[in-house]
């Protein structure tokens, strides 16, 4: 911004007078809060680095052992299927709580109130105990004769009973974010499809469902986030995924619980980063048709930095 100088007490304005530059409002206050910040962050990082109690050295020896490994693996299974069937039945339960019948409203609205209201813990260990109430299971006519019988011991592994477990959880938790994302859509397309006299089933799945992705697919990958972190707890049903292996391996090696609680605790990290990303992507695509202008990616923001920079060196150098 320039500045010209004033005009004279009497007659046509004088000549312009030299540029001066404006400057900005001076804030000490941010400065003061930003040295403060920085001190804090590096002594807790230095405490992290040099505290001997930590022994990165036996971190290094455990964080790719293959037990971890293999432990981190069903993790990613466990979460991978949860996600899956959660999603799956998150969309069936919305669709009974939007239905116009009352009994699925009614027996809808209580699986959602129940699964959120009972911990995922409580959900796992109830599931892992269910063959002492329900020895068997059967196929056959409602009230009569069965048509085929299951041991339901053998159906039930570690690995059944996590996966149905948290998936049963997730899809309370998914039912509402897909609620609220068919909720989203303007009511005019509502009407439009149903005025172009399309069956219930295809104004829901070709124009409806489609524009409520855009609030429901973020929503949901935040929602993976929390299903990653309560993987953790499949280790009380004797399923030895990343967290059950390191609680296996911390009582074999007691001297090493802190270091084993590292490693589980930066893959968790890792894992968590990845999916943030990929969250941050799937914001970014189905923000286009609500932005006119898509917001920058980090690596352009990064870009557009350094040409501010470069810019400014320019001008700077110019004078």
């Amino acid at each position: 911004m320039l500045l010209s100088a004033p005009a004279g007490p009497s007659g046509p304005p004088g000549p312009p007078g030299p540029a001066e530059r404006v400057l900005p409002l001076r804030r000490p206050g941010r400065w003061v809060a930003g040295i403060v910040v920085l001190v804090l962050v590096s002594q807790a990082a230095h405490g992290l680095i040099t505290n001997p109690f930590y022994q990165w050295d036996r971190f290094a020896y455990w964080f790719a052992r293959p037990v971890i490994l293999d432990g981190l693996l069903i993790t990613l299974q466990v979460a991978a299927y949860s996600a899956v069937l959660g999603l799956a039945g998150g969309v069936l339960l919305a669709l009974g709580r939007l239905s116009g019948s009352p009994v699925l409203r009614s027996v809808s609205w209580t699986y959602v109130w129940l699964l959120r209201s009972v911990p995922l813990i409580v959900v796992l260990l109830f599931l892992y105990n269910l063959s002492a109430l329900y020895p068997t299971l059967s196929i056959g006519v409602p009230f009569g004769p069965a048509f085929v019988t299951f041991d339901e011991s053998r159906l039930a592994t570690d690995m059944a009973v996590a996966v149905v477990g948290l998936s049963l959880s997730e899809a309370a938790y998914a039912a509402e974010i897909v609620r609220a994302g068919v909720l989203s859509v303007d009511q005019g397309q509502h009407e439009a499809a149903a005025a172009l006299g399309l069956p219930k089933r295809y104004q829901f799945a070709r124009i409806v469902f489609p524009q409520a992705l855009r609030s429901i697919v973020p929503s949901y990958v935040n929602q993976l986030i929390g299903l990653l972190k309560a993987t953790s707890l499949v280790f009380y049903v004797s399923l030895l995924d990343l967290f059950g292996s390191v609680q296996s391996l911390g009582s074999t090696y007691p001297g090493d619980v802190v270091p084993l609680l590292l490693v589980a605790t930066v893959w968790y990290v890792v894992l968590t980063s990845l999916v943030s990303v990929v969250q941050y992507y799937v914001e970014r695509h189905y923000a286009r048709g609500a932005l006119r202008t898509p917001v920058p990616t980090p690596l352009q923001r990064a870009r557009t930095g350094l040409r501010d920079l470069r810019i400014r060196y320019r001008k700077e150098t110019a004078r």
